[in-house]
């Protein structure tokens, strides 16, 4: 018939007129359609006549010899080329964030360590301050040289076979170079010896508070005290008034009454009189009687070094008179002492010092390290720190 079309589908053939509504397109059109299907497989349907058996034989030809499947797409990833510069990229990006935060790293490890010098500096540099300017401390008119000193070990008892501590004429302040022979220290590799090729010094005097004086009797070698105190029996003590000042060893101390005795026979090192009066002489009673208001302080000798610690390393240690050596400070690898002799202008070493009485001054540099490894080249950082510190009962 004119102007109709034989159409076919799956619910077989029919007939639709020009004029007839049409129904709608089976989608299975464009599959029997033979120009609408790619090479092989629409050449084998048109050398077969459409037919549907034929189109499955067809299809099943086609995807064997590697062709396309009918109305479907190849489904393309990504290329070789494209998954390695997605992977280089993606390295990049990682190096990246593995820098920033390995500098990060390394700028807090940094910060750490120049943290823990500079405190362990502040920390050593109080210490020492502390006892420098207490150095030389009587009490009483420091100045005026009037000390006697009836302790069996010291001067002039001993003479120069002195005991470091107990020998104030000499070492209330006394500094040693790193050449020459600190009588109080043995250089060695043990734990609390002292490093060779370091400084040292001897800080002698009064400490902590000073008591006073409410009466005092010579026949019973007893000193009366108006408030109680911290002293105890075998303690170095410094009596004195405006007249003179004694060091002498506490034989008796009575919590109770807030008494001390000074007498003879017995302590270490004990004393060779209980005479008090000045100048010492040990051979006769040099009786003295301190009056009312007269001070009393513990007495104290310290000798700072650079020694070797228990972990391997160094540090700023502290020999007291009592003959213990103290770790007061960790990782100080050196210390060098000036000394300032009134009136010299500049500081000087102490081979230099021609009058130990007379220095009013030191400075002090100290090098330290980290206990930690930090910066680009991973050792301890090391810094020097320098500090001038006065002895406040020799300045003018």
């Amino acid at each position: 018939m004119k102007n109709e079309q034989k159409i076919s589908g799956r619910n077989g053939a029919g007939w639709a007129g020009a004029g007839i509504g049409r129904c709608p397109p089976d989608p299975s059109l464009t599959l029997l359609d033979p120009t609408h299907i790619p090479h092989p497989v629409g050449a084998c349907l048109q050398a077969n006549n459409h037919g549907r058996a034929d189109k499955r034989k067809c299809i099943h030809q086609a995807a064997a010899s590697g062709g396309e499947h009918i109305g479907t797409r190849r489904e393309r990833g990504f290329t070789l080329v494209e998954l390695m510069i997605a992977m280089i990229l993606g390295l990049i990006l990682i190096a990246g964030v593995a820098g920033v935060f390995l500098a990060n790293r390394q700028t807090y490890h940094t910060t750490q360590a120049l943290s823990e010098v500079q405190s362990n500096a502040r920390i050593a540099f109080g210490l020492l301050a502390r006892d420098i300017r207490q150095a030389g401390l009587l009490g009483c008119n420091s100045d005026s040289g009037r000390l006697a000193n009836v302790l069996n070990k010291g001067r002039p008892n001993k003479g120069d076979d002195a005991a470091w501590w107990a020998d104030w004429q000499q070492h209330a302040v006394r500094g040693y170079d790193d050449d020459d022979d600190d009588p109080a220290l043995t250089p060695g590799s043990g734990d609390g010896d002292q490093v060779n090729g370091t400084d040292s010094v001897m800080l002698l005097g009064a400490t902590g508070t000073a008591y006073s004086v409410q009466s005092s009797d010579t026949s019973a070698n007893t000193i009366k005290l108006a408030q109680s105190t911290v002293l105890q029996k075998g303690d170095v003590v410094v009596v004195c008034d405006p007249d003179h000042a004694v060091l002498a060893q506490l034989t008796d101390y009575d919590t109770g009454s807030n008494t001390l005795t000074i007498g003879t026979g017995t302590g270490t090192p004990g004393n060779c009189s209980a005479g008090l009066g000045y100048p010492t002489d040990c051979g006769s009673a040099n009786t003295y009687q301190f009056p009312r208001n007269s001070m009393v302080s513990r007495y104290e000798a310290y000798d700072w070094y650079i020694g070797r610690n228990p972990a391997g390393g160094t540090s700023l240690y502290r020999l007291t008179n009592g003959g213990s050596a103290q770790e007061m400070v960790r990782n100080v690898t050196g210390m060098k002492i000036e000394y300032h002799q009134s009136p010299n202008k500049d500081f000087d070493t102490a081979h230099d010092v021609t009058d130990w009485s007379a220095v009013d001054a030191l400075r002090i540099t100290l090098t330290l390290q980290s206990s930690k490894k930090a910066g680009t080249d991973e050792k301890p950082i090391t810094r020097d720190f320098t500090t001038t510190t006065a002895i406040r009962n020799r300045l003018g």
